[in-house]
């Protein structure tokens, strides 16, 4: 297994040590089998031929704070793969920015690229105590992943709301984004029908209201606004938007669910990674990229075995070439399995790696 993600990591970074390569491999294999952050349990599953416990555990703290391994660098070439994969049929790439928080030791931000019902990690940052991690991380973050999406493709991001700013809306307006960004009730609105309100106040009492280049923030900054409240709701979805606003446009931002199944793959229903330990921003930062690229692992895997053993419903679905911005009403088959059920299947599809090339970046 090790190997195999070497090969790959060799094939993507020929410039990369050899040493830093085949350290990074193991890891991954290790995170893979053993689907923990706790670094005591993953220097067991090391192959290493040394034998006491704590110079393993030295050798994967040493791993965690090399410099040399920057999760940038170490993830762009499956990152821009898969943006690629997610643009073609002139399709929308779909795009979430949230955070997840690690108790109040730790908070990391995340871009993520929906595929299927799911996302994969694309950029992230960490910092140390229960932070909300304001615009200049959200840029530096976003800027990479604007880098890596191919020219002309469009783009949606969807956030919460915690994330709108005036400075995020005049980003995603000057590269030409598309976005759907979930409003607090508090934010000042000048809909240039009456006196300035709050985004609150007009969701007061609606189901459905749409606005047009209203002012929002104190400057005033121009957007659309869709606000819709469906009924068994506590509380209505006020949705800053780039497009003429729609009810089936406000439900575009439903998209950004896909990131809470992915954070679940990387917590509680996979890698556990709320109980790590980790006291550094940077070395948690390395633990998330060891524990990507083996979420990329697993969805190269689920791929290549639902070509190999297709069931019934996969074998009738169809590609979908639209647009794909909107609510989904199923998962397309076997774009993204869950990561335990992926995990699964590691011990046998590890065994006959040959047969499949998994961890080589894809040629489209």
């Amino acid at each position: 297994m090790a190997e195999e993600v070497a090969r790959g990591l060799r094939e993507a970074h020929p410039g990369l040590r050899k040493t830093v390569v085949d350290k990074l491999a193991l890891a991954v294999g290790a995170m893979l089998e053993g689907q923990t952050p706790n670094t005591a349990e993953l220097a067991n599953l090391l192959p290493l031929e040394t034998p006491r416990q704590d110079m393993r555990e030295q050798w994967l703290r040493r791993l965690l704070k090399n410099r040399l391994i920057d999760s940038a660098t170490i993830l762009e070439p499956w990152a821009r793969s898969e943006l690629a994969k997610a643009a073609s049929g002139d399709q929308t790439v779909l795009l979430s920015l949230d955070q997840s928080d690690l108790g109040d030791r730790m908070a990391v931000l995340m871009v993520a690229l929906r595929v299927g019902d799911r996302a994969l990690p694309l950029a992230w940052c960490a910092e140390e105590g229960a932070a909300n991690l304001g615009w200049e991380a959200q840029r530096g973050l976003l800027e990479r992943v604007r880098s890596w999406v191919p020219p002309g493709v469009a783009v949606l991001l969807c956030a919460d709301r915690f994330y709108p700013s005036v400075a995020l809306l005049e980003w995603l307006q000057a590269q030409g984004w598309s976005y759907r960004l979930r409003l607090k009730g508090n934010l000042r609105v000048d809909s240039g029908q009456s006196e300035e309100t709050t985004t609150g106040a007009l969701a007061q009492g609606v189901r459905e209201r749409y606005l047009t280049e209203v002012g929002l923030f104190a400057c005033g900054v121009r957007t659309h606004l869709g606000i819709l409240h469906d009924p068994g709701h506590p509380q209505p979805w006020i949705i800053a938007m780039d497009a003429l606003p729609t009810r089936t446009r406000v439900l575009d931002y439903a998209a950004r669910w896909c990131i809470e199944p992915m954070f679940s793959d990387l917590k509680s229903r996979g890698f556990n990674l709320q109980h790590s330990q980790l006291q550094h921003a940077d070395r948690l930062e390395r633990l998330v990229l060891i524990m990507a690229l083996a979420m990329y692992w697993c969805v190269r895997a689920g791929r290549a075995e639902a070509l190999a053993s297709p069931t019934p419903l996969e074998k009738n679905s169809r590609p979908n070439t639209t647009l794909s911005i909107g609510p989904s009403k199923k998962p397309p088959a076997a774009c993204c399995p869950g990561l335990n059920a992926v995990c699964a299947i590691y011990s046998a599809v590890s065994k006959t790696t040959a047969r499949y090339p998994l961890f080589m970046p894809a040629s489209n």
